[in-house]
Order: C-alpha cells, then structure tokens, then sequence
C-alpha cells in the first residue's frame, strides 16, 4: 500500500501465505500501526481503498448480472442465470433505463433518485439487490472532479473608491500610528496571578488511547467513502507514566516560555512560579506543554485585567500608507467565504463568518453609506496582549446619519462572559486608540448586528 503524505503507517502480517485457501483472510490479518487518531486513519484509509477500486464496469450489459448472488430483504438469496439476466437487461431497455451503448441514462438516476426504479416483476423482491448491481457502473458525470479554481478570486482595490472624498476624509481620521503606557502595579499583577493560578490551574496528565477495528467485507466504493466499512471493536485508554515516558527526552524552559507568552520579566515570572503551591506547581511534570499553555492563559487574563485600568494611548508623528490596501494577496472563493459587494473598498468580500456576510451585505444597500473596508490584517492597533486588526472602517454620506466615520467590530454575541478577558482588553485599547487620535470624530464600537450600529449612530 502507498504510503500517505499525511501520516505514517507501520504495517505487520502475520500468519503464513504458503497455501492460499478459502481461509487466507482468516489467517492474514494486516496490523496498523498509526499515528493519528482511530476515525481519521480509517477514513483516509477508506478514501484511498475507494480510489483503488475506480477500474469498474462501464455498460449494463447481460454479463454484468449472470452469476451474481442476490438476496431480497428476507434475507433469500438466488444466483442470477443467463435466462434471468437477459430478462432483467430487456427491462431496462424497456423502463429507458439504458441506451443503445447500453450506458445508464439520466432517466435511471433521476428515478433512482425519487426512489421510483421500476424492475422486471419475476425479481421485484430483488430490487435493491439489482439497484446495487447498478451502481458498481462507472458514472463520468458522477466522477468528474470539480475545478476548485473556478470560482477562486483575489481582491482588486477599486481606485474610484480610493479617490473617493468620503474615503479620504476617512483614511485621514483613522491611521495615524500611537503609542501606549502602561502604569499598573507589579506585586499586585503578581499576588493576582498567584491566586489566579492556585485556584485555576487545572491540567491533565498525558495519556494515550488505543482504538482498534475490523473490515470484513467491502460492499461498495460508496461504503468505502461513506467510511461504514470499518467497525470499531475495542478501545483503551493507559496513563503515559505506567507505560512509556513521553516526555524523557524532551527538555522545557519554563520560565523563558512564560516570559514569552506573557511579556512579563524574568524576575516577575520566578515570583509567580515560586508563590504557587507545590501541588499546583507539579502539575508540570504531568503534561509540561498544557501547564504553560494555561498558566500562560491565566496570567494574561489578569494582565489585561490591570491594562483596562491603567492603559494610555499617545499619538505618534506616524501614519499607516495607502499600501496597506494595495499590497496584500486578498484570497477567496465565491459561494464559500467570497461575495461581490458594491460600496466595499474591493471589488469583493473574504468573510470570516456569516455574521460577518450578513453585516456587509446591508453595508452594500444602505444609501446612506458612501464606501467601506473590511480592514486588512497590516491595519492594527499595538496592544499589550498582542496586535489587535479592527474588523471595519465606514463612511456615511454627511448629513444622513449624526456621526459620519466609524470603525466597528463584529461579534456574534457581545456578552461579556463570551468576550473573553483578553480580547475585552484589546477592545478597550482600540477605544483608546481611536480616541487619543480622532479628537471623537471617529467612533469606535463593538456590535453584533447592522441594526446596532444604526442604532449608535444616533446616539
């Protein structure tokens, strides 16, 4: 079998291939070795089988059924005879259901599809049975593969939006570059995420599981790509310490790791390690990579707990160029996460969500709306938790609506408990941000809805 590019196999026969009997599958089993998990290795492995049986019949000739063993839903089973199979290819040259090169006809699949198959009366029991028969016929149109490049599209800035007033007056307000300080106490950000720690952290040991199953027959290619072909007969579960030591080899820097996802020094770092209870503190030895994740996590929320209190922004003599919009490779597909779209900055949309497609969507129909950008990832605000890239930037026509620049972000929900502590202290710092710049003629604001932002542009 070929090898995957995807993951590894190790394969082991066992058993004997001096004589093959009737019993070969019985003595042969093929172990699998692999290093994914359970449902994605059968999966692959059925896809690939599923390719290698692509060499099927391309007519519904009287050879297709002589021979073949049938059985009806009671379970009766009868061999079809050359007599049977010239009955059961006349009817279905009689039903339409084969041409004159004796290939399936778009009748067939589209009673086959209403589930109206009509089949010779001596075998009506059979129809199922006959139905499958028919569907090991190679199909060309089922078969063809689609052209994943034909609705592809890459985003062309259009340069009448660009020299468009509105526009302009927008860009003036919104990108000029800041700087922020932040004033807030270190023991107190330590004896936080002490506490936060000890009463938070929560991380579970390294285990491995062991899933097998079994493929006794193949019915079809559509059971190989369904993947119903594999039954799972067993699985299992061992704590990593009572069989192998993972981790033996692998050496963690703690301390430089923390540092590095939190931005906090050394010295701060030792203190938060050191402050801990042991108990909690040796959790690190169960799954060394998920107590720095989470750690990491924790002290990052209470780190943006401080910055929301003690954040400043200062505006800086720098301004983000119009290259911004004009060098990114803006990617998408129509009909996936791509629209054409009418007051956008772009020719199209690349939508992160339907949300997301909704919002623009009423963008493009409101007349009072003069032009609008879905803000490319180079446009960002520095935070102390990380880049922070606002979703929009809207100009209305002045006059319609009371405040005519804003910059939003999209949620689905605007909940605090779904906003979770860091990205509220990012949004925050673009609040900030936008008013230290703007002198208030740029509103900055989180919505969920288009009827949101209508209602806050009343305000």
């Amino acid at each position: 079998m070929e090898q995957s590019k995807n993951y590894s196999r190790t394969f082991r026969y066992k058993g004997t291939i001096a004589v093959l009997g009737k019993d070969v599958h019985n003595i042969n089993i093929l172990t699998v070795i692999a290093s994914e998990s359970y449902d994605s290795f059968v999966k692959e492995l059925q896809l690939e089988m599923a390719e290698a049986v692509a060499d099927r019949p391309c007519v519904v000739s009287e050879e297709l059924f002589h021979g073949k063993v049938i059985k009806n839903d009671n379970g009766n089973k009868i061999i079809i005879d050359l007599d049977m199979a010239r009955a059961i290819h006349t009817d279905l040259i009689l039903n339409g259901y084969i041409d004159r090169k004796y290939t399936l006809t778009d009748k067939y699949y589209e009673e086959k599809a209403n589930n109206n198959i009509k089949i010779a009366e001596e075998i009506v029991d059979y129809k199922q049975a006959i139905i499958t028969i028919l569907d090991s016929i190679y199909d060309p149109k089922a078969m063809q593969p689609e052209n994943a490049r034909s609705n592809n599209i890459e985003l062309t800035v259009r340069k009448d939006k660009l020299e468009m007033p509105e526009f302009k007056s927008l860009w003036e307000r919104i990108n000029t570059k800041s700087v922020y300080t932040v004033n807030f106490d270190t023991d107190e950000l330590v004896s936080k995420s002490i506490d936060a720690l000890n009463d938070k952290l929560k991380v579970s040991k390294v285990y491995f599981k062991v899933e097998s199953g079994v493929m006794n027959d193949i019915e079809s290619k559509e059971a190989l790509v369904s993947g119903d072909s594999f039954i799972r007969e067993s699985t299992d579960s061992h704590n990593a310490d009572t069989k192998i030591n993972i981790n033996h080899s692998v050496k963690y820097d703690l301390i430089g790791k923390l540092v590095e996802e939190t931005g906090l020094t050394r010295k701060a770092v030792i203190r938060i390690l050191k402050g801990i209870c042991v108990s909690v503190f040796n959790q690190f030895k169960d799954n060394p990579e998920e107590f720095i994740a989470k750690a990491a996590r924790l002290i990052n929320e209470e780190k943006a707990t401080a910055i929301i209190q003690y954040i400043t922004y200062n505006v800086l003599d720098e301004h983000y160029e119009m290259n911004v919009f004009t060098d990114p490779n803006i990617k998408g597909k129509l009909g996936v996460n791509a629209i054409k779209t009418k007051k956008h900055l772009y020719d199209h949309l690349v939508y992160d969500s339907i949300n997301e497609k909704k919002f623009a969507e009423l963008l493009d129909t409101d007349g009072k709306v003069a032009v609008y950008v879905k803000l490319p990832d180079g446009f960002y605000i520095s935070t102390p938790v990380g880049h922070y890239n606002p979703d929009w930037a809207i100009a209305f026509y002045e006059g319609t609506v009371k405040h005519i620049y804003f910059v939003a972000e999209t949620k689905g929900s605007m909940s605090s408990m779904q906003l979770r502590l860091i990205e509220e202290s990012k949004i925050h710092c673009a609040k900030e941000h936008f008013r230290a710049i703007s002198n208030g003629e740029v509103i900055y604001d989180v919505i969920d809805s288009y009827k949101t932002l209508l209602e806050l542009l009343k305000k």
